[in-house]
């Protein structure tokens, strides 16, 4: 997959995409993804990534996101490593994940000794519950705008169902449903362009 998403992000870098970003585009890219995706970081890591920068097109940022998930961590920040490390290597990777946590980490102490100080406010508790319902609708339109590069894809998108009813639905483990759809996907994919 990434040998693959090597060459379609070198293949579209000629005839579609601006020249790869530097350390510094990397950097203040997420730098201000991350101050003003506090809290929902995806949607707004779409945008830049696929429709303002054009970094990469929404295949390959579905494509990449897809590895970032099934990776260990946050998936924004397994994506900012990722894509540094693609433009720039080791520096590129650092300053993507550097610019990406710098602000938000900040904020989160000092919203930290905040909400410790008055966390039994109601308006507190209503402001929390406002911006989770924020968060979710936000998640929700960016897997719709996720699912755009798989129109006509009817096996990808039959995976994804499966994928979503599993976790959503039965409350599987994630991890082992990735476990188990990664390798089955793969080889239905395979099979399929056979």
């Amino acid at each position: 997959m990434s040998a693959q998403l090597n060459s379609n992000l070198s293949s579209d870098q000629h005839s579609e995409t601006p020249p790869a970003p530097g350390c510094r585009t990397l950097f203040m890219g997420f730098f201000i993804l991350g101050l003003t995706g506090f809290g929902g970081v995806l949607p707004m890591a779409r945008r830049m990534i696929v429709e303002k920068k054009k970094w990469l097109n929404g295949e390959q940022f579905t494509e990449l996101l897809g590895l970032c998930q099934f990776l260990p961590g946050g998936n924004i920040i397994n994506l900012s490593v990722a894509l540094g490390m693609e433009f720039r290597g080791l520096r590129g990777a650092l300053a993507a994940i550097l610019g990406l946590i710098c602000a938000p980490t900040a904020i989160v102490v000092a919203l930290g000794m905040v909400y410790a100080r008055y966390q039994n406010d109601a308006l507190v508790e209503h402001l929390f519950a406002g911006l989770a319902a924020g968060a979710a609708g936000l998640l929700l339109s960016t897997g719709f705008k996720m699912l755009l590069p798989l129109k006509g894809k009817w096996l990808q998108l039959a995976i994804v169902a499966v994928g979503i009813i599993a976790i959503a639905g039965l409350r599987l483990p994630m991890l082992a449903v990735m476990l188990v759809l990664a390798p089955v996907s793969i080889f239905l994919l395979w099979r399929s362009q056979k």
